[in-house]
This record gives structure tokens, C-alpha cells and sequence, in this order.
């Protein structure tokens, strides 16, 4: 038995996400599995590195299977018959104890904000429009005070009570070019809508809603009716997996 991992990029706009669901046709773990299993004629089970959500994109996602089967390992036999809106840009075989999610040692995610006065109609479906003007500086102060290791229950909607709210965030650079401001994450992992809540958060901060003491009072509170909203999924995209 083989293990090969598979890079990819997608754009997420009309997907239920990376995990797959009863309708596999509508999730990208899905499509994958659904092709890999034409090809190599065995039940194939692809391991994410990452739970994308519904509307998420990604330039670097990694995911590896297990096979028995001798199949070719060049990319351009895949991307032949998968849709137009998801690539594999590379395929390697690793050796068996690789594992895409639990060898990742951090995530890097970006979110755009269209920070035009109108709408441009070419990047729509990759980011989120906020024309008002956002004050920068403010913002990376309230973001420093989410870097570290903390519970970050007020910045999710995941409601589990068995599985830990304690993330780590190495960084949140924040940064603006042609009238689109960036920011990033890089961390060990995220909960459940959390990227997007962290950057409601921080944009409320941009329009002088709240100051940046309030999000080191939130991040304490671990209440999440007093966070920010969850900014819509389309402005986020999975950049790279570091191992």
C-alpha cells in the first residue's frame, strides 16, 4: 500500500466545504474521492489537512490517501477529469506514517477586504466589500492581543463540550495594497468559524466600534455574543500547510 499526498487549489464558491457529506458531488473531499475511485477501482478514503467551510477557498490545501493500486502519479491525469474550479498541482508519494492534518505544524489563511469604494466585479468572488475606511493601526493593536496560546471560545461557533477551545496563533499581520487589505493568520489550527469571527472582530476595531482593549476583554469573556459578527466565507482562502 501506497500513501500519496496531493496539493491543491480550489476556488470554493459553489462547495459545501472540504468534508464530505451524504451529496459527495457537492464537497471537494468528495469530487476527489469520487474520481480516485474510478481510477483506482478501491473505496478511497482522502485526508484533509484542513476542514475548509462552505465558500472557503484554497491556493494550498494538502491531502494524502492510501492505495493499492499501481496508479499513474503525474497530475495532469487527475486535473483531466476534474472540474475547472479545482487543481492538483502536485502529487508525491510519502512514506506511510505521513499524515496531512496531524504532521502540519501550522496554517497560514488570508483574508481579503475590497476596500474600494465600489465593488470590483473581477475579484467579487474572493473577497468581502467593506468601502468604508478601516483604520489599520488600530486593528493590528487589537490583533496583537490574540497572538499566543488562549481559549478562544468567543471567537466560534463550534459548541462542543468534550473538544478543547485552546489555540495557538503564532501571527495576524495585517496590510493594504491597491485599496485591498490583507490579513493573515498563521496558527496551529483554528476552530469552527473562527477566522471569520476574529476578523468581524477586528473590523468593527477598524471602524472605531470598539477599541482594542475590548477584544483582549472579549478573548477573556469567552463569550461570543459579545465578538464581532462572522464576516461572510468567501474572503478566506488556506494559502499554505507548514510541516
Amino acid at each position: 500500500m501506497i500513501n500519496i499526498k496531493m496539493n491543491l487549489q480550489f476556488d470554493g464558491s459553489k462547495y459545501s466545504g472540504w468534508q464530505r457529506l451524504g451529496d459527495n458531488d457537492s464537497t471537494i473531499q468528495g469530487k476527489l474521492e469520487n474520481l480516485l475511485k474510478k481510477m483506482t477501482a478501491e473505496e478511497i478514503n482522502v485526508i484533509g489537512c484542513s476542514r475548509t467551510d462552505k465558500g472557503v477557498h484554497a491556493q494550498g490545501l494538502v491531502c494524502n490517501f492510501f492505495t493499492n493500486s499501481n496508479m499513474t502519479i503525474e497530475e495532469k491525469y487527475i486535473n483531466r477529469y476534474l472540474p475547472d474550479d479545482i487543481v492538483v498541482y502536485n502529487l508525491s508519494k510519502e512514506n506511510e506514517r505521513f499524515h496531512s492534518r496531524y504532521n502540519a505544524k501550522s496554517k497560514w489563511y488570508r483574508y481579503t477586504i475590497d476596500n474600494n469604494k465600489y465593488q470590483n466585479v473581477f475579484s467579487r468572488k474572493f473577497t468581502s466589500h467593506i468601502p468604508e475606511k478601516l483604520n489599520l493601526i488600530l486593528m493590528q493593536e487589537a490583533a496583537t492581543k490574540l497572538i499566543g496560546t488562549f481559549d478562544f471560545t468567543a471567537f466560534t461557533t463550534m459548541k462542543s463540550k468534550k473538544k478543547s477551545f485552546v489555540r495557538t496563533i503564532m501571527s495576524i499581520n495585517i496590510s493594504k495594497e491597491n485599496n485591498y487589505i490583507y490579513i493573515d493568520f498563521e496558527g496551529d489550527g483554528f476552530l469552527h468559524n473562527m477566522i471569520r469571527i476574529i476578523t468581524g472582530t477586528l473590523i468593527r476595531v477598524g471602524k472605531e466600534e470598539i477599541s482594542p482593549s475590548d477584544v483582549q476583554y472579549i478573548l477573556e469573556s469567552k463569550n461570543r455574543s459579545i465578538a464581532g459578527p462572522m464576516i461572510e466565507a468567501k474572503g478566506l482562502c488556506l494559502m499554505e500547510v507548514r510541516y
